[in-house]
This record gives C-alpha cells, sequence and structure tokens, in this order.
C-alpha cells in the first residue's frame, strides 16, 4: 500500500515548524494517540537515536521504539519503527512558502506488518491514521502559530 501523506501550511519559519515537528519530546503535544516519549539514552537527537513511543490504541497503550533515520535541519527528518507488530516510517518535509516566512509541512507515513499487524495494519490503522493524521496537522498549526 502507499504511504498516507498530508500537507498543511503553517505561518512561522522553516526553522521554528522543523524544531518543534521533529522533536519526539513534542509529539504528545500534538498528536492524539501519543501518550508519552522516551529517549533512549542521553545523547542528543541524531540519526541513530532512538526513542520510545507509547501511543495509546483503542483502550491499550503500546510502546514502540522508533529510530532517527534522518535529520536535515530545516529541511527533513525520518523516523523508522524497529520493534513491535506494526512498525511505522515517518517522513517530514518542510519546504519554505512565500519570503520564507511561512513553511509547508508534510508527513508521510507507511507502515510495515508483522505478524497480527498483518491485520491490524488494513483494518485498524490505517483507517485511524487517516482520520487522526490530518486533526495532528491542524493541532501543530495551532501551537506554533499562537506561540509566534
Amino acid at each position: 500500500m502507499s504511504a498516507i501523506k498530508e500537507s498543511i501550511d503553517i505561518s512561522r519559519r522553516p526553522e521554528e515548524v522543523f524544531s518543534y515537528a521533529s522533536d519526539p519530546s513534542h509529539l504528545p503535544e500534538w498528536q492524539e494517540s501519543a501518550v508519552s516519549v522516551r529517549p533512549v539514552g542521553d545523547a542528543p537527537l541524531a540519526p541513530g537515536s532512538r526513542v520510545v513511543v507509547t501511543r495509546k490504541v483503542g483502550r491499550r497503550e503500546i510502546p514502540m521504539t522508533m529510530e532517527v533515520t534522518e535529520l536535515d535541519p530545516p529541511r527533513s527528518w525520518r523516523l523508522d519503527g524497529v520493534d513491535g507488530p506494526v512498525r511505522g516510517h515517518v517522513k517530514g518535509a518542510i519546504e519554505p512558502l512565500g519570503e520564507g516566512e511561512r513553511s509547508r509541512m508534510t508527513l508521510s507515513l507507511d507502515f510495515e506488518a508483522h505478524g497480527i499487524g498483518k491485520l491490524l495494519v488494513p483494518l485498524v490503522v490505517r483507517p485511524r491514521v487517516r482520520k487522526e493524521m490530518p486533526k495532528n496537522e491542524q493541532r501543530l498549526k495551532g501551537l506554533l502559530e499562537r506561540s509566534a
């Protein structure tokens, strides 16, 4: 299946959008299903860094380890799931708009399914993400534009 892709224009500079959106510690502030994020180790965020993201799926809270595989400020980042039956692959991209005072952020999310995940992805995960992702981007936009 193809990746789920959503874009939103934000009235903030690309550097500001990138700094906030690419930092996994902010996920619970703008993503509906994100409950908490815990870094693995003490190193600063860089390619190879890992975080454990706990997400609410139905009535359960499920931890999943994500690895930063790309970090190219202020243009793009990528996190890839490394464990569990459903492994997300998230790519974020920021492009400047106008004179660089605004930005367009595009998120692309795909899944790798293992075991029970092969049933969960098409029946539960994809439909939920398609519904949640635009709301998450609107929440992010609101947070960033209010703090301007």
